[in-house]
């Protein structure tokens, strides 16, 4: 039985940790490249109130060899970056297990990462390679594929989950609304570039997850 588990890493030589502490963006890995290690390219969406700001981070972050933007909108951007030979990965050990690496998203200091794996040996699997590199791994979350695919909140990271309840409850969903982005950035202590992402996001896989099953 496969499943689907929900787990934070953090570690300073994580891909991006540096930059992810440093600065208040928000940064998503791009789904089909996380899981292809292989290549040593791998694609970010940042959201970010200041990309001046994050890219200075990011010529400072040790995991980072190369970056170049590909694709650029006000607050949103897409870069492709190449890290650096000591950064820690946990993507090729999730591909090597026979694992997927559906989501990736940053927190306050490192990702939350939702992983398909084959079953729980293969978690422990992870979970041990983790502690062998010193890497944080919590569980947030586990579900069976089917359990996955019927209940309501699954599918939400953390940070996606936290800020659409601190949204609902501080009446930001009500017309007129309560409250704005940025009385939910200073709650939150992000930007309000990366609470409106995470809305979306979130309010997109809830869609995808509820509305959308039964199609």
């Amino acid at each position: 039985m496969s499943l689907i588990a929900v787990v934070e890493i953090d570690h300073p030589d994580l891909a991006l940790a540096p930059t992810v502490r440093e600065t208040a963006a928000s940064i998503q890995v791009v789904s089909h490249t996380a899981t292809d290690p292989e290549t040593g390219m791998f694609f970010f969406l940042v959201e970010s109130d200041s990309f001046r700001t994050f890219e200075a981070a990011l010529g400072r972050d040790h995991t980072v060899e190369e970056s170049t933007l590909i694709a650029e909108a006000s607050t949103t951007r897409i870069y492709r970056l190449q890290h650096t030979p000591g950064t820690k990965l946990v993507s090729p050990i999730t591909t090597e297990m026979g694992g997927l690496t559906l989501e990736a998203e940053s927190t306050d200091t490192g990702w939350s990462v939702r992983l398909q794996l084959p079953d729980r040996e293969t978690l422990s699997t992870i979970w041990e390679y983790c502690d062998r590199e010193g890497i944080d791994f919590r569980i947030d979350h586990i579900y069976s594929l089917d359990e996955f695919a019927v209940d309501d909140g699954v599918g939400l990271t953390d940070p996606q989950r936290e800020t659409l309840v601190t949204a609902y409850e501080a009446g930001y969903f009500e017309e007129p609304r309560d409250t704005s982005l940025q009385e939910l950035a200073d709650e939150l202590g992000i930007s309000p570039t990366a609470v409106g992402g995470r809305i979306r996001r979130g309010t997109s896989r809830l869609i995808e997850r509820t509305l959308l099953s039964d199609e």
